[in-house]
């Protein structure tokens, strides 16, 4: 996911959840919170318990981001794909609504009707853990039509003038596809790119594990009846080390677009 990924899904995020947009530069968002994420981001139950028993004035807090590192300019916290604050974020948007249902704003005059194809939308996070972790973003789209899949969903979908009403003068085609059958094949998809992804991390794993069993061994090997704690720090390099793949859907959604989708895409 690169810097330039994250900033627009910031964006679209906050301006999602009604936030006012105090400042926005190209890898800058300043943002007054709503109350409501100030409950989901800022970490202040006290200050919001407090509020609720006086019937005070809420006072949501402004959260300044950045998506570009300077050491001139540090204003701001700095998010990456790693940073707790956008998987903060990313687990915010299960407890929100994690699916969403949008259709293309085409522009028609009444005197033609147009049809929206119907396509399922998933962003999904792999994670590969060991002793270190790599996280991967795929955001994938499945024409529930015609079968068509379009890796980078969401970047075809910020191109697009969305809303949640359909707009007039348009009509949904009917899904040839089911939206479960959808899904599966994206889970397909998604394992085929796992396997056939570069195993070398996971090598280098076993073997890190293995040097480090091999120094537990030795330094127990004068002990002829090994203690309790051998057997726990043997656990704790098979749960340190051991490789595992880990996929997450972080949102989705149903999006009806235009026929000018498919153009574009051939």
């Amino acid at each position: 996911m690169l810097q330039k990924d994250i900033h627009n899904f910031l964006d679209r995020y906050f301006t999602a959840n009604e936030c006012e947009m105090l400042e926005r530069e190209n890898h800058l968002l300043h943002v007054q919170l709503t109350i409501e994420l100030d409950k989901l981001l800022m970490n202040r139950p006290f200050y919001w318990h407090y509020q609720e028993l006086t019937g005070a004035e809420p006072n949501p807090l402004k959260l300044k981001l950045r998506t570009e590192q300077s050491e001139e300019d540090k204003d701001g916290e700095f998010i990456h794909f790693g940073s707790p604050r956008l998987h903060q974020i990313f687990q915010s948007t299960r407890q929100l609504g994690s699916y969403i249902r949008l259709f293309e704003n085409v522009q028609q005059n009444e005197n033609a009707y147009v049809p929206l194809v119907p396509w399922i939308g998933l962003n999904i996070k792999v994670s590969y853990h060991c002793d270190r972790k790599k996280d991967f973003l795929h955001s994938i789209g499945l024409n529930l039509i015609n079968g068509m899949m379009v890796s980078e969903f969401q970047g075809l979908l910020e191109s697009k003038a969305l809303t949640p009403k359909i707009p007039d003068y348009c009509y949904t085609m009917s899904s040839l596809i089911k939206p479960v059958s959808g899904i599966k094949r994206i889970e397909h998809y998604i394992e085929q790119v796992i396997q056939d992804d570069d195993p070398q991390w996971s090598i280098d794993a076993r073997k890190r594990w293995q040097e480090d069993e091999e120094l537990l061994d030795h330094f127990y090997q004068d002990i002829e009846e090994l203690p309790e704690s051998y057997h726990l720090e043997k656990q704790a390099l098979k749960d340190l080390y051991e490789p595992k793949v880990v996929v997450q859907i972080i949102n989705g959604g149903m999006f009806y677009l235009s026929n000018n989708t498919l153009m574009n895409l051939s």
